[in-house]
This record gives structure tokens, sequence and C-alpha cells, in this order.
């Protein structure tokens, strides 16, 4: 039985790169909330980090860890590809926030946002729990697979790492059938492995 690396045809995002680029978001996200919140206290922080299960945990972890202002987390799952490479095009929650997030500012963390279908469905979610504002930050961004342009809610901001070609991707959290999360960079499945 041969690695996962064996079934990557080129590396997209090293592990090194993409270390730097979250650092990078994360001072970002700091700075801009740093510069809109003056009603920040340790008993009810008004930023909360919604991470989109299962392909955004190691992003998230990794970008909250580097935010240096009290903030909330919590975990929300759309289902869109069940185990397949193509998009239902129909998106559900199929696991609600635990958190009350009405008049709060919420960051959706995204692993990937191609055609936009699941961002606009979450998004619409999240301002009708009462959500004050609602930015996005995602690893990945493939605009031309767009077919659903997304608003923000309020002074949300959209954060992005990478603008990527239109491959199919695997690793650091992003998967084929569950398979590949763990794999520390961003690279490009060969095209035999889910044809």
């Amino acid at each position: 039985m041969g690695t996962l690396d064996d079934n990557i045809e080129s590396v997209l995002y090293s592990s090194e790169e993409i270390s730097r680029r979250v650092s990078e978001l994360a001072s970002q996200i700091t700075s801009d909330l740093d510069n809109n919140n003056t009603n920040n206290t340790e008993s009810s922080p008004p930023v909360v980090v919604v991470g989109v299960a299962t392909g955004a945990f190691l992003f998230l972890a990794d970008l909250v860890r580097n935010i240096k202002l009290p903030i909330t987390v919590d975990f929300i799952r759309a289902e869109s590809y069940g185990s397949g490479t193509v998009s239902s095009g129909d998106p559900r929650i199929s696991s609600d926030l635990k958190m009350d997030i009405l008049g709060k500012h919420v960051i959706l963390v995204e692993d990937i946002v191609d055609t936009g279908n699941t961002l606009s469905c979450l998004i619409a979610h999240l301002k009708s729990k009462g959500a004050s504002s609602i930015s996005v930050c995602t690893l990945l961004d493939k605009p031309e697979r767009r077919k659903v342009n997304f608003e923000l809610v309020g002074e949300g901001k959209y954060y992005c790492g990478f603008e990527c070609p239109d491959y199919f991707v695997v690793g650091y959290g992003l998967d084929l059938a569950e398979l590949y999360r763990n794999l520390p960079y961003v690279g490009v499945l060969k095209p035999e492995m889910y044809k």
C-alpha cells in the first residue's frame, strides 16, 4: 500500500507557505478586530470564530492560535458533496452552532470557496440567528467556479489565503471521501484517484 503522497500530482501550497499565510491572515484579522472593538470584555467576547466542519479544522486551529484577542470558537457543518467530487448545489446544515451569536460578530472560517452555494447558505443561516456582522476567512478561493454571489453582513470582511486554480485539491483539511485531510500541504490530486 502506497502513501498518501504517492497520489499527489503536485504540491500547490507547501506547509511553510500555508503557515506564513495563516499568520498574515491572523494578523490582519487581529488588527481589524482591534480597530473595531470598543466593548470587548472577558466575560462576553463579541467575536465568534465559526469553523465549517470538517474541512476547515486544521486551518481554524492554526488561525485562532495566531489571533491575539479574546474570541470564542464554535463549529457548524454544511454538507453538499457527500463522498463525491462535485457539489450537489443544494447544501444543508447538518450540525448547528451550540453558541448564541445574537448581536455578535462572526468570522466564518472555510477551507475552500468555489461555487459559493455553501457559503451563501451558511451566511443566510448565521444572519437568521442574529449575527450583527459576518466576515469570511477562507484558506482557498476558486473565483472562476463561482455560481452564487454571497453578501457579507454588516461590517463583515472577506479574507482569503490563496486564490486557487481550478484543480481538485486535497490536504491541510481538504479531503476526497474523508481521506487526505492529514497531509501538511495542499496538493493536486492525481486525476486517476477520483475519476
